[in-house]
């Protein structure tokens, strides 16, 4: 049979129309999304789980290690909007007290206070502050802050305002700093307690024993004492154990002790138990010279202005009842300021008229190094060999002299280098011969009406010396161990003499523990007087 051609034949019938194909498409594809969907949720829901738990186990731990301070510093923190309006309410607190607005000044303080309590609350439990605890402080508080500040509390009276009360705080801090030092100064002039006692025990011996007098008598006229080929030394104080150290130190330090003389001078009070403990002690072959400043006749007021005026009237007015004046600084009263022991050292020549050379040292320092190469030290001709301090500007000569007098401004270089008293080498023979004495008692009668300096020695002597002074080496004299914490450890080490001026000295409780041991070394404390002394 013949078939037909393509265009007549009828069209094939499907079992399943194309409509119906398409939405069966339709499902399986919606299917299989609802699947993948679902499957996706069911994971994710099983990862989000430890994730929530982790994290609230983290914040458990971060609850139970809270830290107040760095909670306040979060700007997001409520303790830190707390805080700022703490602050903020204090200030209209004042503000508010000063216009007689106590019920207001009194509203803002009870704010405070809860504020105040739920911070502790939160310090106290480790935690967070809430939004629940925070929200009603926050609301009532910042109410009273608006309330303030439309109570006429505008920009200007309140930084007036703040401003008188920042100058008051000023005053106060500058009043307690003055007390404070008032306090440390009379702490610095007190005996310790083992000091006295030891004193006591000292003068008994003193005044009980004749071998002790007889035994001085004979030392007095050694000729040790005015022999120019030993290294002499010169010490005037009336504290023993300090001049102990000093002694003690020094001849440790020494390479041949024997070779050393040391001459002392105190006052009438100590001379018995100065006397007693020189001579009931060895001291390594070194010759030890107690003298009675009361034994120097020649210092009298008519040779002497420094005694003239210490003990005029007016000198001791300025010191004991110049208490309130605020122009005074305190360790101008210092009673050493108004001890003719302070000023004999301008008058070494005369004490000691058959010396050449003679090392001076302050009863404060600690020696470390042997000193006797500072008598072949080359002074070029000058008097006095000292240690610089214009390492720092404020120790130039305009720091302790006024060069608004033309007398000062005239003479003298207001940039000049400062030097130490403390450790100073003196060419006695140099010194006679400048009349350097005799410049002393000059600016002494220029200066009667302290208006080229207040009180103390170092100014006189920057007069007296200008010009004749030799800089030594820094290493041989470091200062500030008596109010300076942070002296460099290496330069102490390496220091001949360090100087303990200032108000901490090493023999009162006060001292700088860390620098007390460099003096405690050289106190013989197996001594059966200190021994006893130490428990009493």
């Amino acid at each position: 049979m013949r078939r037909r051609a393509a265009e007549y034949r009828r069209p094939v019938r499907r079992k399943l129309s194309c409509w119906i194909c398409s939405l069966l498409g339709i499902f399986l594809i919606a299917g299989f999304v609802l699947f993948v969907v679902h499957h996706h949720h069911d994971r994710q829901d099983h990862v989000e789980q430890p994730i929530l738990e982790r994290e609230s186990r983290n914040e458990e731990v971060v609850h139970e290690h809270l830290n107040l301070t760095q909670e306040i510093s979060s700007a997001n923190s409520y303790a830190r909007q707390l805080a700022e309006q703490m602050t903020l309410a204090k200030a209209y607190i004042v503000i508010a007290k000063e216009h007689n607005n106590l019920h207001l000044a009194w509203e803002l303080s009870s704010k405070i206070r809860s504020c105040q309590f739920l911070l502790s609350k939160a310090a106290m439990k480790e935690e967070p502050i809430s939004l629940d605890e925070a929200e009603p402080i926050i609301k009532s508080l910042s109410s009273l802050i608006f309330k303030a500040q439309d109570a006429h509390y505008d920009i200007a009276t309140t930084m007036m305002t703040m401003k008188s009360h920042i100058q008051a705080l000023e005053e106060r801090a500058n009043a307690a700093s003055v007390q404070s030092m008032m306090f440390g100064q009379l702490t610095a002039e007190s005996l310790p307690k083992n000091l006295h006692c030891l004193e006591i025990k000292l003068m008994s011996d003193w005044l009980t024993r004749k071998s002790l007098q007889d035994f001085a008598d004979e030392r007095r006229n050694s000729p040790r004492l005015v022999d120019n080929n030993l290294y002499h030394f010169c010490i005037f104080s009336d504290n023993l154990l300090a001049v102990s150290a000093v002694v003690n130190s020094t001849m440790s330090n020494a390479d041949h002790p024997k070779q050393l003389a040391f001459h002392i001078v105190t006052d009438a009070i100590h001379y018995g138990m100065m006397q007693a403990w020189f001579l009931n002690n060895d001291f390594k072959g070194s010759t030890v010279e107690v003298q009675n400043i009361e034994d120097l006749t020649w210092l009298n007021s008519s040779y002497s202005p420094a005694l003239k005026q210490l003990r005029e009237a007016d000198s001791r007015k300025y010191y004991f009842d110049g208490s309130e004046d605020a122009s005074i600084e305190p360790k101008f009263r210092n009673p050493k300021y108004i001890s003719l022991l302070n000023h004999l050292r301008f008058y070494i020549p005369e004490i000691y008229p058959q010396l050449e050379k003679i090392v001076f040292l302050d009863d404060d320092v600690v020696v470390q190094k042997d000193l006797t190469p500072l008598f072949s030290l080359e002074l070029h001709g000058n008097v006095n060999g000292a240690v610089e301090t214009c390492l720092e500007a404020f120790h130039r000569y305009y720091k302790y002299l006024n060069f608004s007098n033309p007398l000062i401004s005239s003479r003298f270089d207001p940039q000049a280098c400062g030097w130490a008293f403390g450790m100073n080498v003196f060419d006695l023979m140099a010194w006679r011969k400048a009349n350097v004495t005799a410049r002393y008692h000059y600016w002494l009668e220029q200066n009667a009406d302290r208006t080229l300096w207040k009180l103390g020695t170092l100014p006189p002597g920057l007069l007296a010396f200008y010009g004749l002074t030799e800089p030594l080496d820094r290493r041989w004299h470091v200062l500030g161990l008596g109010y300076d914490l942070n002296v460099d450890s290496r330069l102490i080490e390496s220091a001949a003499v360090v100087h303990f001026n200032g108000n901490m000295k090493p023999w009162l409780k006060l001292g700088i523990s860390k620098y007390r041991p460099l003096w405690e070394r050289y106190v013989n404390q197996t001594h059966p007087y200190l021994q006893d002394c130490a428990t009493h």
